[in-house]
């Protein structure tokens, strides 16, 4: 099979690793999967996947930043689209500062991603929204901001928010997006 019809998933969660290797399958993509950034590594320096979908979050609390950036300093070309059930503006913007093309928030299916593969520019008339972000949207975002610098230690990002570690681990439960 081509190069550009081969697809790297890293995703730690191997349920849905599975489903989207079946669902991609079937659209005639040959698809490789890794669970962290060292298994993407691996295939990477034998095989030239031309798409990637990468979790935001990896086990072990590792950064899918990181493996973005690795993929994309491997292959530039490489068409590469985010997936987290942790969405946020500060890591959607690293995502794409390191190399992704898109970022989606979970659950987003094939077609989702398929068309996010496809669109290669920016969308001028995508509508701006008239609603003012609330102190829960404003406290979500930095938490995950804060996240992201800390590489996704908990510890470390309640001891920079003031906050209580376990209160934090709450506060992430609850907004969980599966």
């Amino acid at each position: 099979m081509e190069a550009e019809r081969e697809l790297l998933v890293v995703e730690d969660d191997d349920a849905f690793a599975r489903t989207l290797q079946r669902s991609f399958e079937r659209r005639g993509y040959a698809v490789l999967r890794a669970a962290d950034i060292e298994q993407a590594r691996a295939i990477v320096a034998e095989r030239e996947p031309g798409y990637a979908v990468v979790d935001l979050k990896l086990a072990g609390g590792a950064s899918g930043l990181a493996c973005v950036q690795m993929l994309h300093e491997h292959d530039p070309g490489m068409i590469i689209v985010v997936l987290t059930g942790y969405a946020s503006i500060a890591t959607a913007v690293e995502a794409i500062k390191l190399g992704a093309r898109h970022y989606l928030a979970k659950p987003a299916n094939t077609d989702d991603i398929e068309a996010a593969f496809a669109r290669a520019e920016g969308d001028t008339e995508v509508e701006l929204s008239e609603r003012q972000t609330s102190i829960k949207t404003l406290e979500w975002e930095r938490i995950h901001e804060t996240l992201a610098e800390t590489g996704f230690n908990i510890s470390e990002t309640a001891r920079r928010l003031g906050m209580h570690r376990r209160t934090l681990a709450r506060k992430l439960e609850k907004q969980r997006v599966k």
